[in-house]
């Protein structure tokens, strides 16, 4: 079973039509008529407020993404974009730290946004980080197509933040952060890679 949906609950873990509906790129309308179905064969299971994968669900999430590569043969393209993600990612994590802490004379401090001159420089920290990142999407993008969405949706993100949305930037579900993370666990998921080593 090759479902988008089922593939975004793996990645996201419990959560509403809108996210969902972020990371696959569907309507609202048309992520809900595929969850319900997935309701009716045991794949999913609405709880708290949010969808979930149940265990059937993972299996048939897993086997899809097991079978994505090989014959297409474009495991090794994905793997070493995968290898320039990871140069990347640390720098990220750097940078929302950054964001959302600032630290002086050995004392960290929340970063309350009142210092415009050090935001625009965390800012301009990110658009380049962006700039390298979009390479590395392409990348991924020509191994397996739908890594392409994440492009946009970064760009999204930055863009808002830049205009002045700043929880876009790492503070809301649909920021640069979020976005990055669900890319993370997608490139995990795809190449069967557990998170915490493996």
């Amino acid at each position: 079973m090759n479902s988008p949906v089922l593939h975004a609950l793996r990645c996201v873990g419990s959560t509403g039509l809108a996210r969902v509906a972020s990371f696959t790129g569907l309507t609202e309308s048309d992520v809900e008529s595929d969850l319900i179905d997935l309701a009716v064969t045991g794949h999913v299971t609405h709880v708290f407020g949010g969808w979930s994968l149940t265990e059937a669900g993972r299996a048939a999430a897993t086997a899809a993404t097991e079978g994505e590569l090989e014959p297409a043969g474009t495991r090794p393209a994905l793997a070493a974009a995968f290898d320039e993600f990871l140069v990347l990612n640390p720098e990220l994590l750097d940078l929302c730290t950054a964001w959302q802490m600032r630290s002086a004379d050995g004392v960290t401090t929340v970063n309350d946004h009142s210092d415009t001159a050090y935001d625009a420089r965390v800012l301009a920290l990110f658009a380049d980080l962006h700039e390298r990142a979009v390479v590395v999407i392409a990348a991924l993008a020509a191994a397996v197509p739908r890594f392409g969405r994440y492009e946009p949706r970064l760009t999204t993100a930055l863009t808002r933040a830049q205009a002045g949305e700043l929880a876009c930037l790492a503070d809301s579900v649909d920021s640069f952060h979020t976005i990055w993370a669900e890319l993370h666990e997608d490139l995990l998921a795809t190449l069967g890679i557990a998170r915490w080593g493996g």
